[in-house]
């Protein structure tokens, strides 16, 4: 059975597009099939990975809007055991042009039901907000990874994806769960810090991983040279841990299988 992840929080800037990029790779390295699905306007997960945005190619607008076969606008084997559904600007329009369809939020479900065979791991990347985009990967996806970082405002914003969660749940998607919340961009020298990544265990529980993602230069090194740490540099600290959180999935996705 495939593992369908989104990688949601309304809140911009925590480390989404670098946990979907990075968990994504670990996995492939290990010999998984992965598909990524860039469903942020902004692009960064395809040029994260190394796939040009001025390249003339067909991206998951299309697929969404134009309903081109999702086939057609994969790229294949970016890396290898790794695939990629890009996006681009083009998808800031998506979702006035998707407000009028016919079962608009199951688009991405509908699509990728042709394909999703062919993977063990699709993870969807999904943009700072709680409008369309957002609600098709939710509807999609069998779980959620949710980065949080660890600031003062790191829980402002949760409560109304997790209503928008319980809506879903509800409505549309009764098996949507939370597999992972990360702390990301941690920096353990400050006691609130501390504070925030207990608040946040008080919220979630046993789901947040014990492997907090500390502030790390190559991780943000790394996307400017078109390449997940896993290839960046594989022995710096950011790429162990989310070598380590990318097993903490792969031992959730066979829990959830059995």
């Amino acid at each position: 059975m495939t593992s369908i992840l989104a990688v949601v929080n309304q809140k911009g800037g925590v480390g989404k597009t670098t946990t979907a990029i990075n968990i994504a790779s670990f996995l492939a390295i290990g010999g998984s099939r992965v598909l990524l699905v860039d469903m942020d306007p902004q692009g960064n997960a395809s040029s994260g990975i190394g796939i040009e945005r001025k390249v003339n190619r067909k991206t998951v607008y299309d697929v969404l809007i134009h309903e081109v076969p999702i086939r057609e606008a994969i790229a294949e084997n970016v890396l290898p055991n790794l695939s990629v559904l890009p996006a681009n600007i083009d998808l800031a329009g998506a979702e006035i042009a998707m407000i009028n369809r016919l079962s608009r939020e199951t688009i991405l479900t509908e699509a990728l039901s042709t394909v999703q065979g062919n993977y063990d791991f699709i993870f969807i990347d999904v943009p700072p907000s709680l409008g369309l985009l957002t609600l098709n990967a939710l509807v999609a996806a069998n779980a959620l990874i949710i980065p949080i970082q660890a600031e003062y405002y790191a829980l402002e914003g949760i409560g109304h994806l997790m209503k928008t969660v319980e809506i879903v749940r509800k409505r549309l998607n009764p098996n949507l769960e939370i597999a992972l919340v990360l702390m990301t961009m941690v920096d353990v020298r400050y006691r609130l810090a501390q504070q925030v990544i207990e608040e946040v265990k008080l919220y979630f529980g046993d789901k947040v991983s014990k492997n907090l993602i500390t502030r790390n230069v190559k991780l943000s090194e790394a996307p400017s040279h078109g390449l997940p740490i896993s290839l960046y540099d594989p022995r710096s600290k950011g790429a162990q841990l989310y070598k380590q959180i990318a097993e903490e999935v792969r031992k959730y996705a066979e829990k959830s299988t059995r």
